[in-house]
């Protein structure tokens, strides 16, 4: 019976070591938001929206890419590593050249828990109200 107590610890015991060991430290985005609507925007005048991130892993997070899924937007990004605890962002400029609503998708490559993260960018680009002439 003694034996069995003895060996019945000793699973506890490793078991316990081992989740214990287990304990992610990889590093991972929390961001503020991850969709920004820009609502309705004038057609042919470029918006940005800065795109705050913070690491809540242990280890520095490091973006190694940010990709548009077309040549409308623009990105711009935190290029040094980010450390625990500390800031960095993503600049997204949309360029608003064609009417109608859009949904854009844009992917984060990563060393983070999360390697591939896409975040978002939406709005409604209106035609411009062109200025009267006057003819006389």
């Amino acid at each position: 019976m003694m034996k069995r107590i003895m060996i019945l610890c000793a699973v506890v015991l490793g078991f316990t070591a081992m989740t214990a060991m287990q304990t992610d430290n990889t590093p991972e985005f929390k961001f503020e938001k991850e969709t920004h609507d820009f609502g309705k925007i004038p057609q042919g005048k470029p918006v940005t929206v800065e795109l705050a991130f913070t690491n809540i892993g242990e280890q520095p997070l490091i973006i190694s890419a940010v990709e548009p899924t077309c040549g409308c937007t623009i990105a711009d990004y935190t290029k040094t590593p980010v450390l625990k605890g500390k800031s960095g962002s993503i600049k997204l400029t949309y360029s608003a050249a064609a009417p109608g609503a859009f949904t854009k998708g844009i992917t984060v490559k990563s060393n983070a828990k999360t390697p591939v993260k896409v975040l978002y960018i939406k709005g409604e680009v209106v035609p411009s109200t062109a200025p009267a002439s006057s003819s006389k």
